[in-house]
């Protein structure tokens, strides 16, 4: 397998990640069986090594039950991030972040990482009033261009308020659970099993939702 990341990628990232403020952990749970588990290892490896704030922690799920339970990590590949302390912020991602799905990736990376997430003050204000468990699944396709912006708004969500979950399912290799949640076409945002949204939604959509539930 060559590398993911060429020569100019990774120097373009490792100038990026180099405004990192907080160290950020991933860990990655893999099933040696699993489709794409080696790609996202391999792509998660050459990632860390672009910065000294960022570490990997990978685990064979059958050998780590209880540490994926500690996630709600039941599928493979899954990887969630850990803040400075240790602490999973509610980010998730199901299946490898290849092609625009990368910069989801990279996005959650420096979010994670201290950047500053760029909504107005009167949405976050929203957002830390969410008193109640929040799921949110956003079902993707590595080809969609419209899918980037509804998983970061998931995640960005999971960073503000410690009730909410956000998390990518990669509609195509987790192809039973798109059929259970009836995914058609993607973007495709499900709220607590619940609340469906279609499309990229702005994340007034996603309050909206969540504010009646």
């Amino acid at each position: 397998m060559g590398k993911f990341l060429n020569a100019e990628v990774s120097s373009q990232l490792r100038e990026i990640f180099s405004q990192m403020t907080k160290a950020t952990k991933i860990v990655l749970f893999i099933d040696g069986s699993c489709d794409t588990c080696l790609e996202t290892k391999q792509l998660l490896e050459e990632t860390v090594e672009l910065s000294d704030k960022l570490s990997l922690d990978v685990f064979e799920i059958k050998e780590k039950g209880e540490e994926a339970k500690k996630y709600d990590v039941t599928l493979t590949p899954s990887f969630v991030f850990l803040d400075d302390k240790g602490v999973y912020q509610g980010v998730k991602f199901n299946g490898i972040p290849g092609n625009h799905e990368f910069i989801t990736f990279i996005t959650a990376i420096m979010e994670m990482g201290g950047a500053e997430i760029p909504y107005p003050a009167s949405i976050v204000e929203r957002i830390k009033k969410i008193d109640k468990p929040v799921n949110i699944k956003v079902f993707v396709t590595l080809s969609c261009p419209h899918c980037p912006e509804a998983v970061t708004n998931a995640h960005r969500l999971a960073m503000l308020n410690k009730n909410v979950t956000g998390e990518m399912i990669e509609a195509q290799t987790f192809y039973e659970l798109s059929q259970q949640y009836n995914v058609s076409g993607v973007p495709k945002i499900v709220i607590n099993d619940k609340y469906e949204l279609i499309g990229n939604q702005p994340v007034e959509q996603f309050l909206k939702v969540i504010e009646d539930l």
